[in-house]
């Protein structure tokens, strides 16, 4: 078959191993960017087809939602000024480092953390920039050109730091610029870049970082930006106790509290990890509509604590899963992240109240729905044709009875194809038209150039 669609060719995926969606053992139809059909057991397309794609060696699941990331971190990955640290004093030894990033370092950054995300079965990966030392400051700008070239969907979220150590901050002067500044700049990106119609390659956010390394009027005037443009809101709120305390000491009130005084009780903002709230807390986010992205693997690996997902849920938030930023997971692979979603929930609710499917449908419609997406995130007739197939060809697999379980519960963590808007983008394993291997050299040599030193 052709491996590159064109045009409204359709394609059809038969006869899956397994897929998650119902009514479509006999696979799917895929025209343009669309899926058009879901074909039931033994049955066949309802309008003749050009090209098939035997599936049957396939497990079939909607292409990933990343709602948060941190890609520059990759080059910065089991730092020996970092590890075994909580997150405040991690950040902390960070900060001493990150000043170093040039534009180059950040390009292979970016294309490093697409491409393993892609290769995940991610087909939509968001990420939260929000380092600009100087000369940094078209970064927006180089994610969305590694997002094109890629041919993955992106969603770029404008960060910012103002709240400087000296302002009562903890990031040092190096690492912020002022509200204004950023200001210009989110409108300028927004105004270049942010799609808002159904099928977008890529949006923007707009994401200030968190309470201790912005100022209030940052988020007030972000809030009111986002209003004016259409766009999302993202920031990092609830991760620790040191945060609380943080929020208490310098604002006198908890980050739900500050968030509702700053105007981001709303659905179109989303927070990543949300792990310290309480009863009250929870019911007012889910009756905004406020979305909470879990981090898992990075909330394992600083003991952050545990998301509490499914009170946000019933309350009525959206909840999706990101991998966080590379220095504080190690890794920028969301299907790993699925597993550990599950495990880390399951240690917090019991073996019968969080399954396999609830991980994956975090990963994929919870996602979607934080994000503001109803496009993608299903294997559905009108949605985007966003796709990652499996094999169990592995050892890891091999005795397993239920393929969809399988990919969770025996660790899958690479996608034998992935398609993004109807294109394959990843092909026998490989991302089309990328050297990995030269990806690989380049990135860790300007990795260890540039943050080698301790």
């Amino acid at each position: 078959m052709n491996e590159h669609m064109g045009g409204d060719r359709r394609l059809w995926i038969r006869d899956p191993l397994a897929i998650l969606a119902a009514d479509s053992a006999g696979g799917i139809v895929v025209e343009g960017t669309r899926i058009v059909e879901r074909v039931p057991s033994g049955g066949r397309p309802a309008a003749p087809v050009h090209e098939t794609l035997d599936a049957s060696r396939h497990v079939v699941i909607p292409g990933l939602v990343n709602t948060h990331h941190h890609f520059f971190q990759t080059l910065t990955r089991a730092h020996p000024l970092a590890i075994n640290k909580p997150l405040f004093p991690w950040l902390q030894a960070l900060y001493t480092v990150w000043d170093r990033l040039n534009p180059e370092a950040f390009r292979l950054a970016t294309r490093l953390a697409y491409t393993e995300l892609l290769l995940s079965g991610c087909t939509t990966a968001g990420d939260h920039h929000y380092l600009f030392p100087k000369g940094l400051e078209a970064s927006v700008d180089i994610q969305v050109e590694e997002a094109r070239a890629l041919g993955i969907r992106a969603f770029v979220t404008r960060g910012s730091m103002s709240l400087s150590v000296r302002d009562g901050g903890l990031p040092p002067d190096a690492l912020v610029q002022d509200d204004d500044t950023i200001l210009a700049d989110s409108e300028r990106v927004l105004s270049l870049f942010h799609d808002r119609k159904p099928g977008a390659m890529v949006q923007i956010g707009l994401a200030p970082c968190s309470p201790f390394n912005v100022t209030k009027r940052l988020m007030r005037e972000s809030a009111m930006l986002a209003e004016r443009h259409d766009c999302r809101l993202h920031t990092h709120l609830g991760e620790t106790l040191d945060e609380d305390a943080f929020c208490l000491a310098t604002f006198g009130q908890r980050p739900v509290d500050y968030l509702e005084e700053v105007g981001w009780m709303s659905p179109r903002a989303w927070l990543a990890h949300g792990i310290h709230f309480n009863d009250d807390e929870v019911a007012r986010l889910g009756r905004a509509g406020v979305g909470v992205c879990h981090c898992p693997t990075s909330n394992m690996t600083l003991a952050s604590g545990q998301c509490r997902t499914c009170e946000l849920e019933a309350a009525g938030s959206p909840v999706g899963l990101g991998v966080d930023g590379s220095a504080s997971n190690d890794s920028s692979n969301l299907m790993e992240g699925v597993r550990h979603a599950l495990m880390l929930n399951r240690l917090t609710y019991g073996a019968e109240r969080v399954t396999h499917l609830d991980a994956l449908r975090w990963a994929t419609e919870g996602s979607a729905a934080c994000l503001g997406r109803s496009d993608i995130g299903r294997i559905e007739e009108g949605r985007e044709a966003d796709l990652a197939l499996f094999t169990l060809d592995e050892l890891r697999f091999s005795g397993s009875h239920d393929p969809l379980a399988a990919l969770v519960l025996c660790g899958a963590h690479r996608a034998d194809r992935v398609m993004v808007a109807g294109q394959w983008r990843v092909i026998d394993g490989h991302p089309v038209g990328l050297d990995t291997h030269r990806l690989r050299e380049e990135h860790s040599r300007l990795a260890l150039h540039l943050f080698g030193a301790v």
